[in-house]
């Protein structure tokens, strides 16, 4: 170390932040500016600040399932509608600190069926909602009533839009204010909301009806002007309809029902595209760019269905322009179901489409730069292994040395998706390429690199693509060989920054193997090409059961193995490259086997400094091994359940662990002590992870939560020493306080310091003085006039807390001497009302901040009297004891006291 300085041991971890489940189900909401995002959470909706992260805050909704959701394009208000169907309306605050906020209006029986769909009109002054009995209600949302009720629907509504074109040139009284719906029947109806201040008798009935779909219609949007709308259904079309009156044809006129035939015309359909797939969000994009005016117009619209991709369209020539997102390849139908796309909406203000899909993954994609640029995983399920990552800088100019270490972070959960998570803010990106759930992560060269092993009984190895459309993972080699699951995998350790290479990866498996795989012609970065297949150097029948983990020694000689048997074995590693056109070579021998847990061995993990393995187990305890003899040395207890993960730190010093209880514990190696517990899940703790410096522990458990713990223990070592040099400078002034005769600061600053003993000293030795000189004569109760002075005019806070130490003094017969002395001169020189009214204004114990609790004082009364009547009945005792002793020495004179005079008795007189 620079300077001769020995390096921080690091012992005290605080919780930092957390990946917690963000959405599970149900539609989603943006604000227009692209800054915040609503999203439901089992029975509760959350409102999460897009560009960090973070939790802004909480809607309650009383237990309730969320069916639908909208916010207004205000971003003032937040609708929820629940099961039962009830409305619910709450204020978005403008400060938000992670609060739960509670509905300004709850409107119980808002629909005799669950609501699927609602949307808010562009003024936000107006919510229409749709439900599964085929009913439309229109609601006044700053009064909180009905304005219009829809009913003829075949089914359930399915999708609804306003229509409300802002153009001032329009009077009034002229301008159109509809309401476009759509049902399981096929059916599109439009409503004009205006005919009721028209007095309208036929307002509640649709004014046009169209077909065009065979199926569900999904997606509506209209243009900025109202002349064109849009629908997109389930029967895989998207259709344009011509709202323009100019444009509208008798031909096409529906009659509505009335007195007098009233003949109005229906909007035509224009324009039929073929999308080849259903559709389940359809929209207009670009409006500065669409020309609404044209006959032809020239307009741009969205899809997204079915096949996980985004779409933007050009309606004239009825072909896509570009995707957003690719086409997957799906392994199963499951996983296909999975990449469904439910919700898709477009912000203008920010030229940007969000888009939620059925694996709960949401998705923000740039129209102007057609890229992915925020993606959210809602939630993450069980999560089984983590990893810290540090994929190479995408600047030519930042070498190795200088690149940021641990900026993503990779979690293995229960799918077959790898998450990738940036530490700034996190964004994730999701790797697709194994066909079941990944098991078990490993990292190379720092981070640069990793691997991954699967349930589809594979293994790949993952590099850092570096092209400019492309920064992301992508899968550079698949190792396939096993019979079964690959639970373990561990990547060589040995590298350089400058030229260094992988040379191989070890995973083990169910089948009880553990085969080596060789890397050394693997590519450092993802070539944008089908993944390479590695070659199987070795295969060894290591165990009698599942292999559970493996891990490398720092110096790539050595491998470990644990598994479900209770035993974990050490091999030796052989490996060496090709040369001379031999390809290279590899095998393990094994050197020894540590025997000693009494259940399954779930890890292992080589000291980075010394030769030594630590291992956990499912009999709840963390077991370090000696290499030389493989015996066990030291042994930690103290977790509640089975061990899941063991690591080290501080050069081997320390120990951390996490187990099946949810707790993550740090262990002291020399004294086998646990020094730290950090508490922060509810179910196993499967992964963890520590950051290059150890600065940073990171904790994923089965409760879908991840965890980072930052290390604060500088701060906490200058906290302690703040604390200490002011305890210093507060004892020091006690003792001027004493010497000057300061009664009254010294007792303030020792309540104010919490020490009750030095309050006993002081109190005992004025008490003592005032016995030595005796009491005749003396004014005052305690023994010091000043002192009477102090308890008589003592603040009431202090006052509380110094009648609670005499209650715990009073409980020792050494220390109740003094207790009842002071407690008497409190009583003696204070009116009871003055004792009552500081507890009516006292603290809890250890405070002195008032807190207005009145029954602290019963509480003390009742621990003083039982204490005071043993030591009453202790100095009757001691009273009766005297005479007896009184006796007995004048039995044993023999009467050489007569008791007269005091004079001695002459032994020889006859009397």
């Amino acid at each position: 170390m620079a300077g001769g300085q020995r390096p921080m041991v690091r012992t005290v971890y605080k919780q930092l932040r957390t990946i917690e489940p963000l959405h599970t189900s149900g539609p989603i909401a943006v604000t227009p500016d692209g800054s915040r995002i609503v999203t439901c959470l089992a029975e509760e909706a959350l409102l999460t600040e897009l560009s960090s992260g973070k939790l802004l805050c909480r809607f309650s909704c009383a237990s309730e399932s969320i069916t639908t959701l909208c916010l207004s394009p205000s971003a003032a208000y937040l609708i929820l509608f629940t099961t039962p169907p009830s409305l619910r309306l709450y204020d978005i605050p403008k400060v938000c600190s992670g609060q739960v906020v509670h509905p300004f209006r709850v409107i119980a029986h808002a629909h005799d069926a669950p609501v699927h769909v609602c949307t808010v009109d562009p003024t936000s002054s107006f919510l229409a909602s749709g439900s599964a009995d085929g009913i439309v209600k229109v609601w006044d949302i700053s009064a909180g009533h009905v304005t219009h009720v829809f009913k003829g629907h075949g089914g359930v509504i399915s999708a609804l839009k306003f229509n409300f074109p802002r153009d001032p040139s329009i009077a009034s009284s002229t301008r159109t204010f509809q309401l476009v719906t759509a049902s399981v029947d096929t059916r599109i109806r439009l409503f004009d909301l205006m005919a009721t201040s028209r007095n309208d008798q036929e307002a509640l009935w649709p004014i046009a009806v169209l077909d065009g779909h065979v199926s569900v219609p999904r997606g509506l949007d209209v243009t900025p002007d109202g002349k064109w709308l849009i629908s997109g259904g389930r029967d895989s079309v998207v259709l344009l309809w011509d709202m323009s009156p100019s444009s509208r044809s008798t031909d096409g006129s529906v009659s509505k029902k009335g007195k007098g035939k009233t003949t109005v015309v229906a909007p035509i359909l224009t324009k039929t595209v073929p999308i080849m797939e259903s559709v389940e969000a359809v929209g207009f994009v670009h409006p500065e760019l669409n020309d609404f005016t044209a006959k032809s117009p020239k307009l741009q619209f969205f899809t997204a269905g079915d096949k996980g991709v985004v779409r933007i369209w050009d309606l004239t020539q009825g072909s896509v322009i570009y995707s957003l997102g690719t086409d997957a390849d799906f392994n199963t139908v499951a996983q296909e179901a999975e990449r469904q796309i439910i919700d898709a909406l477009y912000l203008p203000a920010v030229d940007a489409i969000v888009s939620a899909r059925a694996d709960q993954n949401i998705f923000f994609h740039s129209l102007l730069s057609r890229s992915l640029i925020r993606h959210m995983v809602g939630y993450n399920d069980e999560i089984v292994d983590t990893i810290f990552l540090s994929p190479p800088s995408s600047d030519p100019n930042q070498s190795n040395h200088s690149r940021s270490r641990d900026t993503q972070l990779a979690l293995a959960t229960n799918s077959s998706l790898i998450r990738i998570y940036s530490i700034s803010n996190l964004d994730a990106q999701v790797l697709a390429g194994h066909s079941d759930i990944v098991l078990s992560l490993d990292q190379g060269l720092g981070g640069r690199i990793f691997a991954s092993g699967s349930k589809d009984k594979s293994a790949r190895v993952w590099a850092f693509a570096q092209q400019p459309n492309s920064n992301g993972w992508g899968c550079i080699a698949l190792c396939e060989g096993h019979t079964e699951s690959v639970g373990s995998i561990a990547m060589s350790r040995v590298y350089d920054d400058s030229d260094s290479h992988p040379r191989f990866v070890f995973t083990g498996s169910q089948d009880r193997t553990i085969k080596m795989w060789d890397l050394s012609e693997l590519p450092l970065t993802f070539p944008g090409v089908d993944p390479a297949r590695c070659h199987s150097l070795a295969t060894h029948k290591a165990h009698d059961k599942d292999i559970n983990s493996l891990d490398i020694a720092p110096n790539d000689q050595f491998l470990a193995s644990g598994s479900q048997d209770r035993t974990a074995n050490i091999y030796e590693i052989s490996y060496k490259p090709s040369s001379g056109g031999k390809p290279p070579r590899g095998e393990i021998k094994r050197l020894g086997c540590c025997k000693g847990h009494k259940r399954g061995v779930w890890n292992v993990r080589f000291g980075k400094t010394e030769r030594v393995l630590a291992t956990g187990s499912s009999d709840k305890t963390v077991k370090l091994w000696n290499l030389e003899d493989f015996t066990c040395v030291k042994t930690f207890e103290g977790h509640t359940n089975s061990v899941l993960r063991v690591d080290f730190i501080n050069h081997g010093t320390h120990l951390v662990s996490s187990g099946s209880d949810g707790l993550v514990k740090l262990w002291n190696v020399k004294e086998e002590t646990c020094v730290t517990t950090l508490d922060n899940h509810e179910d196993k703790v499967w992964a963890l992870a520590i950051s290059t410096d150890e600065a940073t522990i990171v904790s994923g458990a089965a409760d879908s939560v991840v965890t980072f713990w930052q290390d604060c223990t500088e701060e906490e070592e200058k906290e302690r020493e703040a604390k200490r040099a002011d305890q210093v400078l507060r004892e020091q002034d006690f003792m001027n306080y004493l010497a000057m005769h300061d009664y009254r600061r010294a007792i303030e600053l020792a309540l104010a310091m919490q020490q009750p003993g030095k309050l006993l000293a002081l109190f005992g030795e004025i008490r003592s003085a005032a016995m030595e000189r005796g009491l005749q004569g003396d004014t005052n109760v305690s023994g010091k006039d000043a002192l009477d002075e102090v308890l008589r005019t003592l603040s009431s806070p202090d006052l509380s807390v110094l009648v609670r130490y005499i209650r715990d003094w009073n409980t020792n017969a050494k220390t109740s001497g003094v207790a009842q002395s002071v407690l008497y001169t409190i009583l003696r020189l204070r009116p009871a009302e003055e004792v009552l009214e500081a507890f009516d204004y006292s603290s809890p114990e250890g405070t002195r901040h008032p807190i207005g609790t009145t029954s602290s004082l019963k509480d003390i009364i009742d621990g003083l009297i039982p204490y005071t009547q043993r030591h009453l009945a202790r100095l009757d005792r001691l009273v009766q004891e005297s005479f007896v002793v009184d006796y007995m020495l004048n039995e044993m004179d023999d009467g050489m006291f007569d008791g007269t005079g005091g004079e001695i008795m002459d032994v020889d007189d006859p009397r």
